[in-house]
Protein backbone atom coordinates (compact mmCIF):
# COMPACT_ATOMS: atom_id res chain seq x y z
CA UNK A 1 0.00 0.00 0.00
CA UNK A 2 1.21 3.38 -1.27
CA UNK A 3 2.30 5.55 2.17
CA UNK A 4 0.52 8.29 3.38
CA UNK A 5 0.95 10.88 5.76
CA UNK A 6 -1.64 10.15 8.49
CA UNK A 7 -1.15 14.52 9.30
CA UNK A 8 -2.07 15.24 6.19
CA UNK A 9 -4.83 12.87 6.33
CA UNK A 10 -6.53 14.19 9.20
CA UNK A 11 -5.25 17.88 8.29
CA UNK A 12 -3.77 17.93 11.61
CA UNK A 13 0.02 19.56 12.30
CA UNK A 14 2.29 16.90 13.77
CA UNK A 15 2.12 18.59 17.27
CA UNK A 16 -1.62 17.92 17.66
CA UNK A 17 -2.94 16.78 20.81
CA UNK A 18 -5.13 13.74 21.59
CA UNK A 19 -8.18 15.90 21.52
CA UNK A 20 -7.48 17.46 18.20
CA UNK A 21 -6.86 14.38 16.37
CA UNK A 22 -10.18 13.27 17.89
CA UNK A 23 -12.28 16.19 16.64
CA UNK A 24 -10.39 16.09 13.29
CA UNK A 25 -11.87 12.55 12.90
CA UNK A 26 -15.21 12.79 13.99
CA UNK A 27 -15.66 15.87 11.56
CA UNK A 28 -14.12 13.69 8.37
CA UNK A 29 -15.97 10.33 9.52
CA UNK A 30 -19.25 12.41 9.09
CA UNK A 31 -18.25 14.00 6.24
CA UNK A 32 -16.78 10.49 3.93
CA UNK A 33 -18.71 7.83 5.71
CA UNK A 34 -20.08 5.50 2.58
CA UNK A 35 -23.44 5.95 3.75
CA UNK A 36 -23.57 9.55 3.17
CA UNK A 37 -22.56 8.72 -0.46
CA UNK A 38 -24.47 6.08 -1.46
CA UNK A 39 -21.73 3.62 -1.03
CA UNK A 40 -19.56 5.49 -3.40
CA UNK A 41 -16.20 3.47 -3.72
CA UNK A 42 -14.23 7.40 -3.55
CA UNK A 43 -16.01 8.09 -0.44
CA UNK A 44 -15.22 4.34 0.86
CA UNK A 45 -11.71 4.42 0.10
CA UNK A 46 -11.67 8.05 1.81
CA UNK A 47 -13.41 6.54 4.73
CA UNK A 48 -10.36 3.93 5.27
CA UNK A 49 -7.56 6.15 4.81
CA UNK A 50 -9.28 8.16 7.87
CA UNK A 51 -9.63 5.38 9.92
CA UNK A 52 -6.52 3.95 9.37
CA UNK A 53 -4.84 7.73 9.98
CA UNK A 54 -6.78 7.81 13.42
CA UNK A 55 -6.18 4.08 14.75
CA UNK A 56 -2.48 4.90 14.20
CA UNK A 57 -2.29 8.98 15.87
CA UNK A 58 -4.73 7.91 18.54
CA UNK A 59 -2.47 5.12 19.97
CA UNK A 60 0.14 6.82 22.02
CA UNK A 61 2.67 3.82 21.34
CA UNK A 62 1.65 3.90 17.16
CA UNK A 63 2.16 7.45 16.79
CA UNK A 64 5.55 7.66 18.35
CA UNK A 65 6.64 5.02 16.18
CA UNK A 66 5.14 6.48 13.20
CA UNK A 67 7.11 9.97 14.13
CA UNK A 68 10.18 8.27 14.23
CA UNK A 69 10.39 5.77 11.66
CA UNK A 70 8.07 7.62 9.18
CA UNK A 71 7.16 5.15 5.63
CA UNK A 72 8.52 2.49 7.86
CA UNK A 73 6.96 2.67 11.48
CA UNK A 74 5.91 -0.45 11.15
CA UNK A 75 8.45 -2.37 10.80
CA UNK A 76 10.61 -0.17 13.23
CA UNK A 77 11.99 -1.47 16.51
CA UNK A 78 9.72 -1.44 19.44
CA UNK A 79 8.70 1.42 21.15
CA UNK A 80 8.62 1.26 24.91
CA UNK A 81 5.80 3.92 26.32
CA UNK A 82 7.31 6.33 29.10
CA UNK A 83 7.15 4.87 32.96
CA UNK A 84 3.54 5.25 33.71
CA UNK A 85 2.28 5.02 30.31
CA UNK A 86 0.20 2.26 29.19
CA UNK A 87 -1.14 3.74 25.45
CA UNK A 88 -4.42 3.64 24.18
CA UNK A 89 -5.77 0.29 22.73
CA UNK A 90 -6.53 0.43 18.77
CA UNK A 91 -9.82 2.47 17.93
CA UNK A 92 -12.34 0.38 18.50
CA UNK A 93 -16.31 0.81 19.53
CA UNK A 94 -15.72 2.63 22.53
CA UNK A 95 -13.76 4.71 21.00
CA UNK A 96 -15.96 4.43 18.02
CA UNK A 97 -18.77 5.58 20.04
CA UNK A 98 -16.72 8.37 22.22
CA UNK A 99 -15.39 10.41 19.15
CA UNK A 100 -19.51 10.50 17.79
CA UNK A 101 -20.73 11.39 20.78
CA UNK A 102 -23.16 8.13 22.35
CA UNK A 103 -26.06 8.90 24.25
CA UNK A 104 -27.57 11.79 22.45
CA UNK A 105 -24.66 13.74 21.69
CA UNK A 106 -24.61 16.03 18.29
CA UNK A 107 -22.74 14.79 15.13
CA UNK A 108 -22.82 10.69 13.86
CA UNK A 109 -25.44 9.75 16.20
CA UNK A 110 -27.99 12.22 15.28
CA UNK A 111 -26.98 11.01 11.58
CA UNK A 112 -27.88 7.52 12.18
CA UNK A 113 -30.45 8.05 14.25
CA UNK A 114 -32.61 9.88 11.49
CA UNK A 115 -32.00 7.45 8.86
CA UNK A 116 -32.99 4.59 11.18
CA UNK A 117 -34.71 5.56 14.30
CA UNK A 118 -35.30 3.61 16.92
CA UNK A 119 -33.10 1.18 15.16
CA UNK A 120 -29.81 3.20 15.74
CA UNK A 121 -30.65 3.08 19.57
CA UNK A 122 -31.21 0.10 20.53
CA UNK A 123 -28.19 -1.30 18.62
CA UNK A 124 -25.79 1.37 19.04
CA UNK A 125 -25.44 1.72 22.66
CA UNK A 126 -28.47 4.11 23.47
CA UNK A 127 -30.46 2.29 25.63
CA UNK A 128 -29.95 -1.31 28.37
CA UNK A 129 -27.79 -3.67 26.76
CA UNK A 130 -26.24 -1.48 24.61
CA UNK A 131 -24.30 -3.02 21.84
CA UNK A 132 -21.33 -1.26 19.97
CA UNK A 133 -22.71 -2.14 16.78
CA UNK A 134 -25.86 -1.01 14.38
CA UNK A 135 -27.62 -3.32 12.30
CA UNK A 136 -30.21 -2.85 9.39
CA UNK A 137 -31.54 -4.44 6.66
CA UNK A 138 -29.14 -4.42 3.09
CA UNK A 139 -29.69 -2.06 0.23
CA UNK A 140 -31.92 -3.64 -2.99
CA UNK A 141 -29.72 -4.09 -6.10
CA UNK A 142 -30.94 -3.63 -9.53
CA UNK A 143 -29.62 -5.00 -12.76
CA UNK A 144 -30.55 -5.65 -15.89
CA UNK A 145 -29.74 -9.44 -17.30
CA UNK A 146 -29.23 -9.79 -21.31
CA UNK A 147 -30.86 -13.40 -22.11
CA UNK A 148 -30.63 -14.84 -25.89
CA UNK A 149 -33.67 -15.32 -27.24
CA UNK A 150 -32.82 -19.06 -27.97
CA UNK A 151 -32.08 -19.56 -24.14
CA UNK A 152 -35.27 -17.78 -23.07
CA UNK A 153 -37.05 -20.19 -25.51
CA UNK A 154 -35.35 -23.19 -24.58
CA UNK A 155 -35.80 -22.52 -20.36
CA UNK A 156 -33.98 -24.38 -18.13
CA UNK A 157 -30.66 -22.15 -16.24
CA UNK A 158 -28.61 -19.27 -17.14
CA UNK A 159 -26.11 -18.34 -14.90
CA UNK A 160 -24.54 -14.68 -14.85
CA UNK A 161 -22.57 -12.77 -12.34
CA UNK A 162 -22.67 -9.29 -10.97
CA UNK A 163 -20.57 -6.77 -8.27
CA UNK A 164 -22.35 -6.32 -4.97
CA UNK A 165 -21.31 -5.64 -1.37
CA UNK A 166 -21.32 -8.87 1.26
CA UNK A 167 -20.83 -8.86 5.31
CA UNK A 168 -17.43 -8.76 5.55
CA UNK A 169 -16.60 -12.25 6.65
CA UNK A 170 -13.69 -11.09 9.30
CA UNK A 171 -16.07 -9.05 11.56
CA UNK A 172 -19.39 -10.59 10.64
CA UNK A 173 -20.28 -6.99 9.74
CA UNK A 174 -19.91 -5.62 13.17
CA UNK A 175 -16.79 -3.48 11.61
CA UNK A 176 -14.71 -3.94 15.02
CA UNK A 177 -12.99 -7.10 15.99
CA UNK A 178 -13.01 -6.43 19.61
CA UNK A 179 -11.30 -3.72 20.55
CA UNK A 180 -9.94 -3.19 17.31
CA UNK A 181 -10.87 -2.08 13.85
CA UNK A 182 -11.54 -5.01 11.23
CA UNK A 183 -8.12 -5.00 9.41
CA UNK A 184 -10.38 -6.84 6.58
CA UNK A 185 -12.94 -4.31 6.14
CA UNK A 186 -11.72 -1.08 8.09
CA UNK A 187 -14.43 -0.94 9.92
CA UNK A 188 -16.97 -0.99 6.91
CA UNK A 189 -18.56 -4.10 7.90
CA UNK A 190 -18.91 -4.92 4.50
CA UNK A 191 -16.55 -5.55 1.43
CA UNK A 192 -16.80 -5.34 -2.41
CA UNK A 193 -17.34 -9.04 -4.24
CA UNK A 194 -18.95 -10.81 -7.55
CA UNK A 195 -21.90 -13.12 -6.85
CA UNK A 196 -22.78 -15.85 -9.19
CA UNK A 197 -26.00 -17.13 -9.85
CA UNK A 198 -27.87 -19.52 -11.58
CA UNK A 199 -31.14 -18.09 -12.80
CA UNK A 200 -33.91 -20.80 -13.55
CA UNK A 201 -36.04 -18.94 -16.46
CA UNK A 202 -39.45 -18.66 -15.91
CA UNK A 203 -42.08 -20.23 -17.69
CA UNK A 204 -43.59 -16.65 -18.41
CA UNK A 205 -40.25 -15.18 -19.38
CA UNK A 206 -40.72 -11.74 -21.95
CA UNK A 207 -38.78 -8.86 -22.49
CA UNK A 208 -38.82 -6.40 -19.86
CA UNK A 209 -39.86 -9.05 -17.08
CA UNK A 210 -38.84 -7.92 -13.56
CA UNK A 211 -37.95 -10.91 -11.08
CA UNK A 212 -37.11 -10.19 -7.09
CA UNK A 213 -34.18 -12.42 -6.11
CA UNK A 214 -34.58 -12.36 -2.07
CA UNK A 215 -31.55 -12.08 -0.22
CA UNK A 216 -29.21 -11.45 -3.37
CA UNK A 217 -28.79 -8.04 -2.88
CA UNK A 218 -26.02 -5.92 -0.24
CA UNK A 219 -25.02 -7.11 3.08
CA UNK A 220 -27.07 -5.81 5.89
CA UNK A 221 -24.95 -4.07 8.33
CA UNK A 222 -24.13 -5.31 11.69
CA UNK A 223 -25.39 -8.83 10.57
CA UNK A 224 -28.56 -7.70 9.71
CA UNK A 225 -30.74 -8.90 6.67
CA UNK A 226 -29.60 -8.78 2.99
CA UNK A 227 -31.20 -6.73 0.51
CA UNK A 228 -32.42 -7.86 -3.07
CA UNK A 229 -31.60 -8.01 -6.48
CA UNK A 230 -34.33 -6.61 -8.82
CA UNK A 231 -33.38 -8.20 -12.09
CA UNK A 232 -34.86 -6.91 -15.61
CA UNK A 233 -34.50 -9.22 -18.20
CA UNK A 234 -33.85 -8.23 -21.69
CA UNK A 235 -34.33 -10.43 -24.71
CA UNK A 236 -31.86 -10.25 -27.45
CA UNK A 237 -31.92 -11.41 -30.87
CA UNK A 238 -29.75 -14.08 -32.28
CA UNK A 239 -29.14 -16.12 -35.52
CA UNK A 240 -32.87 -17.96 -34.96
CA UNK A 241 -35.02 -15.42 -32.94
CA UNK A 242 -36.00 -11.77 -32.99
CA UNK A 243 -38.09 -9.41 -31.63
CA UNK A 244 -40.15 -6.96 -33.74
CA UNK A 245 -42.26 -4.47 -32.08
CA UNK A 246 -41.73 -6.74 -29.10
CA UNK A 247 -43.42 -10.06 -30.87
CA UNK A 248 -41.25 -13.24 -31.42
CA UNK A 249 -40.35 -13.69 -35.09
CA UNK A 250 -38.57 -17.20 -35.72
CA UNK A 251 -36.25 -17.63 -38.79
CA UNK A 252 -37.34 -21.03 -40.96
CA UNK A 253 -35.93 -22.49 -43.95
CA UNK A 254 -37.65 -23.95 -46.79
CA UNK A 255 -36.53 -25.82 -49.89
CA UNK A 256 -37.56 -24.26 -53.15
CA UNK A 257 -39.50 -27.24 -53.90
CA UNK A 258 -41.93 -27.11 -50.58
CA UNK A 259 -42.05 -23.01 -50.89
CA UNK A 260 -43.20 -24.12 -54.62
CA UNK A 261 -45.40 -26.86 -54.17
CA UNK A 262 -46.62 -25.94 -50.50
CA UNK A 263 -45.54 -28.29 -47.44
CA UNK A 264 -44.89 -28.45 -43.59
CA UNK A 265 -42.35 -26.92 -41.90
CA UNK A 266 -41.78 -27.74 -38.22
CA UNK A 267 -40.50 -24.80 -35.85
CA UNK A 268 -40.01 -24.17 -32.16
CA UNK A 269 -41.77 -21.11 -30.93
CA UNK A 270 -42.22 -19.79 -27.11
CA UNK A 271 -44.64 -22.47 -26.72
CA UNK A 272 -43.03 -25.29 -27.83
CA UNK A 273 -42.77 -26.85 -31.37
CA UNK A 274 -45.49 -26.94 -33.83
CA UNK A 275 -46.02 -27.73 -37.35
CA UNK A 276 -46.50 -24.42 -39.49
CA UNK A 277 -47.95 -24.94 -43.19
CA UNK A 278 -46.24 -23.20 -46.27
CA UNK A 279 -48.87 -22.18 -48.57
CA UNK A 280 -47.87 -22.79 -52.43
CA UNK A 281 -46.04 -19.92 -54.00
CA UNK A 282 -44.07 -18.42 -51.11
CA UNK A 283 -41.43 -16.78 -51.54
CA UNK A 284 -38.62 -15.96 -49.53
CA UNK A 285 -39.65 -13.18 -46.72
CA UNK A 286 -42.50 -14.27 -46.56
CA UNK A 287 -44.25 -14.03 -43.24
CA UNK A 288 -46.23 -16.62 -41.86
CA UNK A 289 -48.48 -15.84 -38.23
CA UNK A 290 -48.79 -17.98 -35.59
CA UNK A 291 -51.17 -17.08 -33.21
CA UNK A 292 -50.60 -17.05 -29.19
CA UNK A 293 -47.44 -18.98 -29.83
CA UNK A 294 -45.04 -15.62 -28.35
CA UNK A 295 -44.15 -14.75 -25.49
CA UNK A 296 -46.21 -14.19 -22.20
CA UNK A 297 -48.20 -10.98 -22.67
CA UNK A 298 -47.94 -10.46 -18.48
CA UNK A 299 -51.70 -10.57 -18.52
CA UNK A 300 -52.42 -14.63 -18.55
CA UNK A 301 -52.24 -14.52 -22.68
CA UNK A 302 -49.62 -15.15 -25.19
CA UNK A 303 -48.50 -12.43 -28.11
CA UNK A 304 -48.67 -13.77 -31.62
CA UNK A 305 -45.36 -15.13 -32.83
CA UNK A 306 -44.34 -15.37 -36.97
CA UNK A 307 -42.46 -17.10 -39.13
CA UNK A 308 -40.12 -15.41 -41.81
CA UNK A 309 -39.20 -17.78 -44.55
CA UNK A 310 -36.16 -18.25 -46.63
CA UNK A 311 -35.71 -20.44 -49.20
CA UNK A 312 -32.71 -22.27 -48.85
CA UNK A 313 -31.71 -26.43 -50.34
CA UNK A 314 -30.93 -28.35 -47.56
CA UNK A 315 -27.36 -29.23 -47.03
CA UNK A 316 -27.81 -32.90 -48.15
CA UNK A 317 -29.78 -34.07 -51.34
CA UNK A 318 -30.38 -37.03 -52.68
CA UNK A 319 -29.54 -38.35 -56.58
CA UNK A 320 -32.93 -37.92 -57.53
CA UNK A 321 -33.02 -34.70 -56.20
CA UNK A 322 -30.03 -33.79 -58.03
CA UNK A 323 -31.21 -34.57 -61.35
CA UNK A 324 -34.33 -33.00 -61.40
CA UNK A 325 -32.09 -29.54 -60.37
CA UNK A 326 -30.21 -30.16 -63.25
CA UNK A 327 -33.07 -30.28 -65.37
CA UNK A 328 -34.97 -27.50 -64.04
CA UNK A 329 -32.00 -25.71 -64.16
CA UNK A 330 -31.22 -26.79 -68.12
CA UNK A 331 -34.75 -25.54 -68.39
CA UNK A 332 -34.53 -22.51 -66.86
CA UNK A 333 -30.90 -21.57 -68.88
CA UNK A 334 -32.80 -22.73 -72.21
CA UNK A 335 -35.61 -20.41 -71.94
CA UNK A 336 -33.56 -17.77 -70.75
CA UNK A 337 -31.63 -18.48 -73.99
CA UNK A 338 -34.33 -17.75 -76.40
CA UNK A 339 -35.95 -14.55 -75.00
Amino acid sequence: MQFQDYYDVLGLPRDAQAEAIKKAYRKLALEWHPDRHGGAETAEARFKQISEAYEVLSDPNKRARYDRFGEHWEHGQEFRAPPGETGQPQAGAADFEAAFGAGGSPGFSEFFRSMFGQQYARDFGEGPKAHARYRYRGADVRAELAVPLTVAIEGGKHGFEFLAYASCPTCGGAGFVEPHVCPTCTGLGHVRLRKQVELKIPQDVRNGLKLRLRGLGEAGEGGGEAGDLHLTLRLEDDAQYRLVAEQLEVQASAPPWVAHAGGKLDVRTARGWVTVSVPPGSRSGTRLRLRAQGFSDGHGGHADAFVRLTIDLPRELSARQKALLDELAADANSSAGQN
